[in-house]
């Protein structure tokens, strides 16, 4: 288990939270001046990102929101003239919203408005300020993302994982001058129950990576298939899936794992260097290996 946040730490995050809800205005029922929350003032937003109409069910998940709250916003928002709901004829179940002219035309004023709060508030800052505070807030929104991605344990036959693993082998078989055959994924009896484990990554209910973690033999296990989704790469993802991978090793009672990795993945030698594995003599009959590494766990902190 990672060390406890602290107090003061949690006390650091909300003082943000508040400073900076207030600087931009999020408190205020019209919302940049116009006539309308910030609520409802992201919905049409987000809205505005489809371009023939986006369902209810993919804003609620990009969004976060109760079914309910959202449904009477639209509503809101219908009885305004600002957009129209409708049925896709593909799939009646599903009701998708669209903006009308009227709900174009605030959102273009909305860009603009927003546009110029945020170019006010870095007017009063020098160009290496200005350059300081938007590199901090990259990294904040980055460490948030990382933040709201959970692993979660899934059988190596689900959905979820087949998808991961389906979507690993194309971009493989892109990067590996020898292209790669599906032949060599694991099985799914080899990472699931007291065989092993496979971890997916989600965001926001997305798989965005996975992780496998199979028996090689008394007290040694073998890592396979570290990977991170384009969109999300950057974050971190990949050390917390190794990371994830090498305590379910643990609690299998695996006191070392193994992994390998190919000669055109310099970016993996690298983080797994950095994560305290060795590199070792080959162990296996991998085609697509040419590095070997192994790593001898201590029992996790806390």
């Amino acid at each position: 288990m990672t060390e406890r946040v602290s107090a003061e730490q949690v006390e650091a995050f909300r003082r943000f939270n508040r400073y900076f809800t207030r600087r931009i205005g999020a408190l205020d029922d019209h919302y940049l001046g116009q006539d309308r929350p910030l609520g409802e003032a992201r919905l049409l937003f987000e809205i505005a990102d489809g371009t023939a109409g986006v369902s209810l069910r993919e804003l609620r998940g990009r969004l976060g929101l109760d079914a309910g709250y959202l449904s009477r916003m639209t509503k809101a928002l219908e009885a305004q003239g600002m957009v129209r709901l409708g049925v896709p004829p593909h799939d009646s179940r599903l009701r998708t919203v669209e903006l009308t002219p009227a709900g174009r035309a605030e959102v273009r004023e909305q860009n603009r408005r927003s546009d110029a709060l945020a170019a006010g508030l870095l007017d009063g800052l020098s160009p290496d300020q200005r350059a300081e505070l938007t590199g901090a807030m990259a990294t904040a929104r980055r460490l948030l993302r990382l933040a709201g991605i959970t692993l979660e344990a899934v059988d190596g036959a689900s959905p979820d994982a087949r998808a991961c693993l389906d979507a690993y082998a194309a971009d493989i078989d892109a990067r590996f001058p020898e292209g790669f055959d599906r032949a060599a994924l694991v099985r799914p009896e080899e990472v699931t129950g007291d065989a092993g484990a496979f971890l997916v990554a989600f965001e926001e209910g997305r798989p965005v990576g996975c992780g496998a973690l199979r028996r090689l033999g008394p007290g040694v296990g073998e890592i396979r298939h570290v990977w991170v989704s384009p969109e999300a790469r950057r974050l971190g993802l990949a050390r917390r899936l190794l990371d994830g991978l090498e305590r379910e090793a643990h609690t299998r009672g695996l006191g070392v794992v193994r992994l390998d990795t190919h000669a055109a993945l310099s970016e993996a030698r690298a983080m797994y260097l950095a994560c305290g594995y060795t590199e070792i003599p080959r162990y296996d009959d991998n085609v697509y290996a040419s590095h070997w590494f192994e790593k001898r766990l201590s029992p996790p902190a806390g």
